[in-house]
């Protein structure tokens, strides 16, 4: 069971507030009036089948991980697998980064698959994504170097150089050897005190890193690593197809902004609300779509998907906790 602090609550509060920030800052000057328009006057059709993609590659996300369980010697069905995903997503709308560990606690009262090794394997899933996000990001700078350069260069690496020259680097080294002292300080007395438990935790987290390695079919793991990436790019895509102004862009643009929504939704932000917006609606100003349409498509293709994840995930709680009521 996780409790919550007053302290823990602010951080979150001031995290949606800052979200917040970020979506009036993205919406301010803009004629809310037309975006608006626009958002009514959308074809949803497209905007479903946008959802679809979205939610084959939570289908693949399950499958995938459920891949790990299986190396490691737990028999997890897919159907928990599903439904835990789903909890963590509606999990992360209200906290972030929280969803990672409500899946693997549904795993852990479902299938009894010990807590560290159901985080092991989450942890090892996400480092894939990392390397997806990093290896879709290289094939966006090589393939759409023109479109994207200056973008890269006088928005993000000048205003990067901007924040490294202001910084005091003795106070961030000062930081550093702090941070390593805590940690040293925090195993020596793990080890002292709850030795068998820490070793147990250990032991746990261990066996979840090493779930890629004992894989069998690793190309199949990779396969639906890309096919996440795939479909996600394809719910960008076919939601071009919902209003005017963005119907006649291409995948690479549809490319370029999950690149871009890849990075936003690594804010801890919840639900990546504002910094989504901006960042997807930056991404299609490179194809020359207006700032003020970007925001349109990216406030439809948002809500659609929070709106899939909140009754998905809602449906899969239900269904979590009707079963393990029905246990007792």
């Amino acid at each position: 069971m996780v409790t919550f602090d007053l302290k823990t609550a602010v951080r979150y509060i001031i995290l949606f507030l800052i979200g917040v920030g970020v979506l009036y800052l993205a919406f301010r000057g803009q004629d809310l009036g037309k975006i608006w328009q626009e958002i009514k006057t959308a074809n949803y059709f497209w905007v479903t089948i946008s959802a679809l993609a979205v939610l084959i590659a939570h289908v693949l996300r399950a499958l995938r991980w459920q891949m790990l369980y299986k190396s490691i010697h737990y028999k997890v069905s897919f159907l928990n697998a599903y439904h835990a995903v789903m909890i963590g997503y509606l999990a992360n709308l209200a906290l972030p980064r929280f969803g990672e560990l409500g899946r693997c606690s549904v795993i852990h009262k479902a299938e009894k698959v010990p807590m560290f090794a159901s985080i092991g394997t989450v942890i090892t899933e996400r480092l894939f994504d990392v390397l997806m996000l990093f290896l879709t990001s290289l094939a966006m700078i090589v393939f759409q170097y023109d479109i994207v350069s200056d973008f890269l260069y006088n928005t993000i690496y000048l205003n990067l150089v901007k924040k490294l020259n202001s910084l005091n680097y003795w106070w961030l080294v000062g930081c550093g050897i702090l941070i390593l002292a805590l940690i040293a300080l925090a195993i020596y007395f793990l080890r002292k005190k709850v030795s068998k438990k820490f070793l147990r935790i250990f032991v746990s987290l261990r066996q979840g890193f090493g779930s890629y390695g004992k894989l069998r079919q690793k190309g199949l793991f990779l396969t639906y690593t890309l096919g996440i990436w795939i479909f996600y790019s394809l719910s960008m895509y076919f939601a071009f197809s919902s209003i005017q102004a963005t119907s006649g862009l291409h995948f690479n643009a549809a490319f370029t902004a999950i690149v871009f929504s890849g990075f936003a939704m690594a804010a801890p932000v919840q639900g990546g609300i504002g910094v989504f917006h901006w960042m997807v609606a930056q991404s299609l100003v490179l194809y020359g779509i207006s700032f003020k349409d970007g925001l349109a498509y990216s406030t439809i293709i948002h809500s659609s998907q929070v709106l899939l994840i909140f009754i998905l995930g809602s449906l899969s709680l239900f269904l979590v906790l009707a079963k393990k009521t029905g246990h007792h």
